[in-house]
């Protein structure tokens, strides 16, 4: 058993190692991509709309069924498959850039087959991290790894934003494929032996289906924060739908200083990754829930004041404070949701709260489009931050108002009790 900081843990440091090369990939490519298609391919409201659906339309459509397939596999082998597929697909967008013939449809379509790889890869790294380093470890080991989430988001976003101007958003992509085969190749590494999937007759797709869902319906405080996750992404794609038009083309910000205010959201959240486990301890798990977004998402509704004055720093700072509660939210839920389920349901368990919470994102990036034409950016920014900040309503009416902790054993039925 291990004991100790998680970094004395061989296997720990090299899925940690993974996860800073891609999550530093995929938030270099989160700025070039929207910036590729915005400024390089003169996309239209609505292609964002498109776009930022396709990035999600994976978990609405093939969520469920994927966390069943993940339960039956190797976890760690699901995520090398998933990491190899995506440097593939990203590659090809610099590759057609190159020779003259890139398209929005061909990023339209890239971007909804690496949303696909995606949905596999997550419900197997969130379903891998208890086996690989043990039930009681699961808090530290979920603060480390949304601080390189949140260390991502700060450099990412920059670094992408000095490329693009440096040697174009196409190019820039290139920095996202080979963050994900820096992934696989730090994957290839760990040496520890997870438990070997459920085997012999297996009960048919759809009742697999129904186990996981029925798991994460039955329980209370999981119910109400699957409702605040879902709501929050769904308004939070508006917001990524209209957000790069409106500050290049309203407010007016040059592709540095978009890199930038979007990394402030990674800064607050560094902030929330060191402080989450002793703001929990003192808090409580259950009121970490609630009580933290409850004071930091409405940071977000000083975006829409954004320009190229005084009013860019407050920009930042609303950015940074809503980081630092979604990092804490997310380290007190995880935990809590990977600590309560029994191990030969955490991928259909994962892939149902992935489907809901996700699925959202596509209709959200579908509606920020469409408020973008019918509103202007500016009404579209307002209602999605409006919304966004609203989401916590969910876990405030909840049980969760009423407790201060939450169980930390795996629960051992089917069901949720």
């Amino acid at each position: 058993m291990h004991r100790g900081s998680l970094f004395r843990h061989a296997d720990f440091r090299r899925l940690w190692a993974g996860d800073t090369a891609s999550q530093f990939g995929t938030f270099v490519g989160n700025t070039a991509v929207p910036l590729l298609a915005a400024v390089t391919l003169a996309a239209t409201p609505v292609q964002m709309g498109l776009l930022t659906a396709a990035e999600t339309a994976a978990f609405l459509l093939i969520g469920l069924p994927a966390g069943v397939w993940v339960d039956r596999l190797s976890r760690r082998r699901v995520m090398l498959t998933a990491d190899f597929t995506r440097f593939a697909l990203l590659l090809t967008v610099p590759l057609a850039w190159w020779t003259g013939v890139l398209t929005f449809v061909q990023l339209l379509v890239v971007v909804l087959l690496v949303g696909m790889a995606t949905v596999f890869f997550d419900i197997a790294y969130q379903s891998y991290l208890p086996s690989l380093v043990g039930r009681e470890h699961l808090l530290e080991g979920n603060t480390k790894l949304q601080a390189v989430q949140s260390t991502a988001q700060i450099a990412g976003p920059s670094a992408a934003g000095v490329l693009v101007q440096l040697v174009t958003a196409a190019n820039t992509v290139l920095v996202t494929s080979l963050g994900f085969l820096t992934s696989a190749l730090c994957l290839l590494r760990i040496r520890t032996r997870e438990p070997e999937p459920e085997r012999g007759d297996q009960p048919r797709l759809l009742l697999q289906i129904a186990e996981g869902l029925r798991f994460v319906f039955a329980d209370g405080p999981l119910r109400a924060i699957v409702g605040t996750t879902a709501t929050a992404n769904f308004f939070n794609a508006a917001l990524m739908a209209v957000e790069v038009l409106f500050l290049t083309r309203v407010a007016g910000l040059p592709p540095a200083a978009v890199g930038v205010l979007l990394a402030a959201g990674g800064a607050g959240g560094i902030l929330g990754a060191l402080c989450s486990g002793a703001l929990t301890r003192r808090l409580g798990q259950a009121r970490a829930i609630w009580l933290v977004p409850l004071f930091t998402l409405p940071g977000h509704l000083l975006l829409p004041l954004t320009a190229l004055d005084w009013r860019f720093g407050l920009a930042l700072l609303g950015e940074a404070a809503a980081g630092f509660g979604i990092i804490v939210y997310n380290v007190a839920q995880v935990s809590y949701r990977q600590a309560i389920c029994p191990d030969r349901l955490l991928g259909r368990m994962n892939a149902s709260v992935r489907c809901v919470v996700w699925g959202t994102m596509p209709l959200g990036g579908l509606l920020g489009g469409g408020l973008g034409e019918w509103l202007g950016l500016t009404g579209a920014i307002w209602v999605a931050v409006a919304g966004e900040s609203a989401a916590v309503v969910w876990v405030l009416w909840s049980p969760l108002r009423r407790m201060r902790d939450l169980p930390t054993e795996a629960k051992s039925g089917s069901a949720a009790a």
